[in-house]
This record gives structure tokens, sequence and C-alpha cells, in this order.
């Protein structure tokens, strides 16, 4: 019985997380460049496998049963998103892989949010407004008198007439499972090194949200009653053990 109070804990436990990442997934449906995160559960080890003292102290009941649930770390999906048309001429979206490169006045980040604009300095920036980076890590700046014909080609150029004041600069990485999510729609390279690409962009245009509302609520759904479910389990078991101590002791 109590063993089972520990399964079901730890099932409430699990989707409980599970519901606070849909619940994050879905507060960005409408975010430009988001990328959906996934929820991971293993299963796990019973405790003759996990303690590693080579089932010295196995129970041949127990070791029948399984180990429960264990949140693994969040995985970012990285597919591509919708391209939406805008019709301004400095949103940009990327097509395929790449990630903005952004100074966020720490260290630099990533993003895919391609909303971009020029601020009262002359520096291109996010809709945030953090500074975009060209391929050497600078930022972009664009004199007084032509900020309000600023273009970017599909290229990266930053450009007003015929003349150009810069190159967005598109990054990517070997393993983009190490990225890390730090708010704001910004990822952090988390110790792996950025690669410079071509930059392959959709002008006048954004990249909508990855989130699927209709996957999304059918699985914020499902958790629920889960975790309904196992909270039910959780009374049923502590009923049935204040039984067994309170009253077949008095029977006897």
């Amino acid at each position: 019985m109590v063993h089972g109070i520990y399964q079901s804990a730890a099932g409430m436990i699990v989707n409980q997380y599970r519901q606070a990442v849909l619940a994050n997934n879905l507060a960005n449906l409408d975010t430009v460049g988001f990328k959906h995160d996934l929820t991971v559960v293993r299963e796990r080890k019973i405790e003759s496998l996990e303690d590693g003292l080579g089932g010295r102290f196995s129970d041949r009941i127990l070791d029948r049963m399984t180990g429960g649930s264990l949140v693994a770390p969040t995985v970012t999906s990285f597919e591509q998103g919708q391209i939406q048309v805008t019709g301004r001429e400095m949103d940009v979206a990327i097509e395929g892989n790449g990630f903005f490169a952004v100074d966020d006045g720490v260290r630099t980040r990533y993003t895919r949010d391609g909303r971009l604009s020029i601020n009262p300095n002359g520096l291109l920036v996010t809709a945030a407004g953090r500074p975009v980076l060209d391929p050497q890590g600078r930022t972009i700046a664009v004199p007084q008198e032509a900020r309000g014909r600023i273009r970017v080609d599909a290229d990266g150029s930053v450009r007003s007439g015929d003349k150009t004041f810069g190159r967005i600069g598109l990054v990517d990485f070997a393993d983009r499972s190490r990225l890390c999510k730090v708010g704001a729609n910004l990822f952090d390279a988390a110790g792996s090194e950025a690669q410079a690409i071509l930059p392959r962009l959709r002008t006048n245009s954004v990249e909508s949200s990855t989130v699927d509302p209709t996957q999304a609520m059918v699985a914020m759904i499902e958790v629920s009653r889960a975790y309904e479910m196992n909270a039910n389990l959780v009374n049923m078991a502590d009923t049935t053990l204040g039984r067994a101590v309170n009253d077949i002791g008095r029977i006897q």
C-alpha cells in the first residue's frame, strides 16, 4: 500500500510538470519564432537496480513491479514554424535552420524573432530592443538620413536605396539540443560554439510559433485526467492503509 502511494505521488509530480510545460507552450501561441517544448518522462528503475548494490537487497515481489516514473530533461522542438507575410520591409523570417545573434547587454543570445526596426541610436534591433549582430559579431548602425527607407534583403543585407549598411549574421549549432531557453524568446549557447551560416531569409514575413493549439489542449486535458486519477489512487491507498492500521488490530 505504501509502495502504491509512492508510485501515485510520483505520477502526480510528473503530470504537474507536464501541465506546466504545456501551459507555457499555450502562453506562447502567438509569440513570433517561439519553439515549443516537449515533455519527456522515463521509467524509474526498481530499487535493487538503481542502488548499484548488485541486487543484494532485492525483494522477490517488489522486483516484479515498476519503479515508477521520473521527469527527464525538457526537449525543445526546433521544427520550422509557418511563415506569415506581414508586408513590413524590416520583418524577416528564417527559412530552415539558424538563429539571429543579438546582444542582450551581458552576452550574445540567439532568437528566431525577425521583427526588426531601427532604434533612436540608429542600431538595428529586435522587437524587444536588442541589437542584432552581423557575421563578425558587431552591431549594425544606420545613419539618420537613411532611417526612414530601410529594408532587409533575402541575403540579410540592410539597405536603403543602393547603399548597404551591414548584413545580418545567421548562426547555427552542431548540437541544438544543448541550447538553453533563458526567457524573452532567447536561447543561450550553454557552451556550444556558434557557427556562421549563409542567411536564407524570407522578407516581409515572420515565423509563427510552432505550438499546435489543438494538440496542446488535448494534451492538457489528458494530463489533467491523469493527475486526478493518481490523486484518487493516493486517497484510496491512504484509506486502505488507515483501515489496516486501525481496524485489523481491533478485530484481533
